[in-house]
């Protein structure tokens, strides 16, 4: 049940608040006065597509938010969906701004797909023009199905995976069709890709290792090249022979002079230094071994398995699978009539299982279409089709669908000695509106959606038809919480609860509001539905009767079904 819609920023709404109650909510107004906004506002909420438009001017954002309260049934589906109760209740939330719409259940952020999924357990709205989707036959089928759910019981999950598998093997048969040629080339072509995988012995991790060796091994390579260069710039060859002869040299005249002696002990010292480091620097040269043949087989390695990363996968795991399913191939090409015959033999199976799913899935929409179609038939009478047929039909298509290969279609009567004729031939848009209201009566029986909304469902009936259907609105609102937005007297006066949507001009600003009415101002609100403009003494009179007639007719309704 819909307990509270609180509404900011949306088109003319400044911000409006409603608690909503148990029974018929009616929602009634003024042409224009903005009920359409309030209908618009709980579908931006539950996950209906929001445009930036509809953000009220001057204002960064729109907020929409309902507050539901949920049956164990219902609790224990959200909670498989990984939607826990907050304070018993499920409050989903809508942020329109300019750039983005942002989502809540219970003030976790979800996607748009999951508000509408969860949405769908709670709530189900019935538009303006919804009727018209009757006249596409696809959508008889669905109806039908909706009904008989309950007798599937997974059977048609079944149907669905089984349609699937079938059409995957079909696809798989018709691409195997190939011509001798295009086999003979296709098959040369895998086999020299298979043997290029398998002449390179791959084994898994095996790039890694050889990267890791390889930069090792490149940096050892700059690493001996500049120490050699080094040992060849400070040996005997280089530095360290010119440090000798100039020790010789300074020797000869050390004698003479104290400070000359001084210079020669100095470079004694450099010479012996010299002399050691470059003993250390041969003992590095020595010790360190670099392979200039193995890092060259190294290098080649790696640019084969980058190679064969680059046709066939970018990592050896891959590569290894790819050769696995062009061996597959490979085999299947090699026997390829045995794979063709095989192929055929898997389809004739497959299609035998979904023939078999399609018998039983028929089989219950048969016995279901029989028993809506008695219960859409009271329904219409109760809405004041008068001598009214109508039956389901059931053919069988010439393709399987993952539906099955039944095709359904509502035909009807409505004039006593008519035969009965496809809906969508003869139905007037009064007609279908009630069609589709005596249908969704039929499904709330076995539907667990707490909540209907019905959006001027009333279109195109008045008077006698009227009563009625305002009737049948109430005997739905016994088990369901309905809100209707009418503009029809006599199911306004069937309200349990009432509200009023006007349109106001504040300060040169357009506010739409929404209030509930007391008992005294719903008698108003009727005469204005019923005397326009000016409401007379004589038309509140009136109102007040109509009132007082839907109060009886909903006590009499209920002593009926005590």
């Amino acid at each position: 049940m819909l307990h509270n819609l609180h509404v900011k920023n949306l088109a003319l709404i400044e911000e409006a608040e409603v608690d909503f109650s148990k029974g018929l909510n009616i929602l009634s107004g003024e042409t224009g006065a903005g009920k359409s906004i309030i209908i618009g506002s709980i579908g931006a909420a539950i996950g209906e597509k929001a445009s930036k438009d509809m953000i009220r001017k001057d204002a960064d954002y729109a907020l929409v938010e309902l507050v539901f309260s949920v049956d164990e049934q219902v609790r224990r589906k959200l909670a498989a969906m990984d939607i826990l109760m907050e304070d018993d209740q499920v409050i989903l939330t809508r942020r329109i701004s300019g750039g983005r719409s942002i989502a809540k259940i219970n003030s976790e952020s979800v996607s748009a797909s999951k508000l509408r999924e969860a949405a769908s357990l709670l709530i189900d709205i019935h538009g303006q023009h919804e009727h018209q989707s009757l006249l596409n036959e696809k959508n008889h089928l669905q109806i039908l199905d909706a009904y008989a759910k309950r007798e599937y019981k997974g059977l048609k999950e079944k149907l669905s995976d089984a349609y699937h598998e079938y059409i995957r093997v079909k696809h798989e048969l018709n691409e195997a069709s190939l011509d001798m040629e295009q086999r003979a080339r296709e098959l040369s072509f895998l086999q020299y890709e298979a043997e290029e995988i398998e002449h390179a012995a791959l084994t898994a991790g095996e790039d890694e290792e050889l990267e890791m060796q390889y930069r090792r091994y490149a940096n050892g390579k700059q690493i001996m090249g500049s120490i050699g260069q080094v040992y060849e710039l400070t040996s005997e060859n280089g530095a360290a022979q010119m440090t000798g002869h100039a020790v010789l040299e300074i020797a000869k005249i050390s004698a003479y002079d104290e400070k000359v002696r001084q210079l020669e002990e100095q470079l004694t010292e450099i010479d012996n230094l010299l002399n050691d480091f470059n003993r250390e620097l041969s003992g590095y040269l020595d010790d360190t071994d670099f392979d200039e043949e193995r890092f060259y087989e190294m290098e080649k390695r790696l640019d084969l398995i980058n190679g064969l990363k680059a046709k066939y996968g970018d990592t050896i795991e891959k590569i290894l699978s790819e050769y696995e399913h062009k061996l597959e191939r490979i085999e299947k090409l090699s026997d390829y009539d045995a794979y063709l015959s095989g192929l055929s033999q898997k389809l004739e199976i497959k299609e035998t299982e979904l023939e078999t799913l399609c018998k039983k899935v028929s089989a219950i929409r048969q016995k279901q279409a029989s028993k809506l179609s008695k219960k859409i038939k009271s329904a219409l009478i109760d809405l004041n089709f008068l001598d009214v047929q109508f039956e389901i039909s059931l053919t069988r298509k010439k393709e399987y669908t993952a539906s099955g290969y039944d095709e359904a279609e509502f035909l009807i009567s409505t004039n006593p000695g008519e035969p009965v004729q496809p809906l969508t031939k003869i139905a007037s848009g009064g007609e279908l509106s009630r069609i589709m209201l005596a249908i969704k009566a039929v499904l709330a029986d076995c539907d667990e959606i707490g909540t209907l909304i019905f959006d001027e469902i009333d279109t195109g009936i008045s008077g006698r038809t009227a009563q009625m259907v305002s009737e049948k609105m109430n005997v739905i609102s016994r088990d369901h919480q309905i809100i209707c937005i009418t503009h029809l007297p006599q199911i306004a006066a069937m309200a349990d609860t009432h509200f009023l949507i006007e349109k106001q001009a504040i300060n040169n600003h357009t506010h739409t509001s929404i209030r509930k009415l007391g008992s005294d101002e719903s008698v108003t609100e009727l005469g204005r539905m019923l005397g326009g403009v000016k409401v007379t003494n004589t038309v509140l009179k009136s109102a007040k009767e109509m009132k007082d007639l839907a109060v009886a007719t909903k006590n009499s309704q209920s002593e009926k079904n005590r």
